[in-house]
């Protein structure tokens, strides 16, 4: 009856022309309103103009409905107006619903390692002959000129685990380096929404990027590029992609990203570290089932490529597990005196070091923010060489546009253009050296000297001065190149 009561109460005071009745309310709280509640229209995307899917980082859409009109359904009956008001006066309460507990997402299934019922192997003609022999079957292969040997893709023979085959082959021909097909994925990470301001002022770096006459020359192995950006458009890269038919071709999300922060044009909304730079890239990668991927087999075949081209050094904004062949391809790399740089990872501080970032040859970048601050995710370890700003990072998005990125990924160009810059301008200095003057210009953070956080601290080009690869020596007991050291810092 009260129920009965309160709702004719309600009707006279509509037919009254009360808009609202505030608390205190003597049949119970709440303000009794007949406006309607306005509406989300959230459709920014995280500022990127892709629609905010290159790395999960942006909105997309209000819990509203956003622009296209999911308003949730409407609160008018079919015959309209207020009159369902009138009506559901003297109708009885419906009975409360049960709370609904929300649903959780199913978790994404875990990526593959590697690839199934496969080997990738570095050896002569007669040794892939003698594995066809054992019951492998050469699935590719191509002359490696960087190591001087085939490298070949093999289906292991049926019954045999890639430990037993892999155990087979090499019991069977010594000579060869024979490992899982491995996969290595872009290293990035969720970013914001925001646009911050040109990373590159936390180290000192110009503006235009012009620091000096020389032209440098890049390698890039990474995803696919959007030549078609505007940041991009008119920069001297050369592409090569390895992705063949059936696979579906990567996304040109991660490449496009690091590609403008090295060589992306003055005067667009991503200028490059060096835009004047040549860009030497391959797209090693491939898309399946919604994993950027590549292997092994794809990144010593990019490996051989990039380094017949005359490269100041090589930009790995990638990570995975450690290989034998991968490592030799490396170690061929750095005895040509040509560097690398790599991302030490983003799985976190605590998580084993990634690959090639963890091989004794390659300079490795880790990231902080515009505080100096480490990034969270960042891997750490004895490896670690160099700082530089990593977190919402600006650069170009994979359609047009851009957007903050996050990443180890994002940190490597960084030290890639200070090397690129250093060799272009003084060529006769030695890996060793270059890496020595960049130790020279870090602003240290951390625990003094190198820490496994910072590696030997934050690169500051403004600091950078070539010369001081011949004149100052590493930090005793502190190897400069190619040492690994201990949380505490010593060997």
């Amino acid at each position: 009856m009260a129920s009965v009561l309160r709702r004719f109460a309600l009707g006279v005071l509509f037919l009254a022309g009360a808009g609202a009745v505030p608390d205190p309310w003597p049949f119970g709280g709440g303000v009794f309103s007949l406006a309607s509640p306005a509406l989300a229209d959230d459709d920014d995307g995280g500022g990127d103009d892709d629609g905010g899917g290159d790395d999960g980082g942006g909105r997309s859409g209000s819990g509203s409905g956003g622009r296209d009109g999911g308003r949730g359904g409407d609160d008018r009956d079919d015959d309209g107006g207020v009159f369902p008001f009138f009506r559901d006066l003297f109708d009885p309460a419906p009975p409360p619903s049960p709370p609904q507990r929300a649903r959780r997402a199913a978790p994404p299934p875990p990526r593959p390692a590697y690839a199934p019922a496969e080997l990738v192997a570095i050896g002569s003609a007669e040794d892939l002959a003698a594995a066809e022999g054992l019951g492998f079957l050469v699935i590719a292969d191509e002359e490696i000129g960087l190591v001087g040997s085939r490298l070949a893709r093999l289906r292991v023979p049926a019954g045999l685990t890639l430990a037993q085959a892999r155990q087979r082959l090499v019991a069977a021909r010594p000579a060869v380096a024979a490992d899982l097909n491995h996969y290595y994925r872009p290293e990035a990470a969720p970013g914001c929404a925001e646009d911050p301001c040109l990373a590159r002022s936390l180290i000192g770096w110009p503006r235009d990027g012009v620091l000096s006459a020389a032209t440098p020359r890049i390698g890039l192995i990474d995803t696919g590029i959007n030549l078609a950006h505007e940041a991009l458009k008119d920069r001297r890269i050369d592409l090569t992609s390895l992705s063949d038919a059936p696979r579906d071709p990567s996304s040109k999300v991660h490449g496009t990203a690091i590609a403008a922060l090295l060589v992306g044009a003055n005067g667009s909304r991503t200028p490059g570290l060096l835009p004047n730079a040549e860009l030497v890239a391959v797209d090693a990668f491939h898309h399946e089932r919604g994993d950027d991927r590549s292997d092994a087999y794809d990144l010593v075949r990019a490996l051989n490529i990039v380094a017949a081209k005359d490269v100041d050094v090589i930009n790995l904004s990638l990570a995975g597990p450690n290989n034998e062949v991968l490592q030799r391809a490396v170690a061929a790399i750095a005895a040509r005196d040509l560097m690398m740089v790599a991302a030490a990872g983003n799985d976190g501080p605590s998580a084993d070091p990634i690959y090639p970032a963890a091989y004794p040859d390659v300079t490795v970048a880790t990231a902080v923010d515009h505080r100096y601050r480490p990034y969270r995710r960042a891997g750490r370890g004895g490896h670690i060489d160099f700082a530089a700003p990593g977190v919402d990072v600006w650069t170009a998005a994979s359609v047009s546009g851009a957007r903050p990125r996050t990443g180890t990924s994002f940190a490597a160009p960084f030290i890639t253009a200070a090397i690129a810059h250093v060799r272009a301008a003084s060529p006769d200095l030695k890996r060793a050296e270059v890496k020595q003057a960049l130790a020279a210009a870090v602003e240290d953070l951390g625990a003094p000297g190198r820490d496994p956080v910072f590696g030997w601290g934050l690169l500051r080009l403004d600091r950078l001065d070539p010369a001081a690869g011949a004149a100052s020596p590493p930090a005793p007991g502190v190897p400069i190149e190619g040492g690994r050291i201990h949380p505490t810092g010593m060997n």
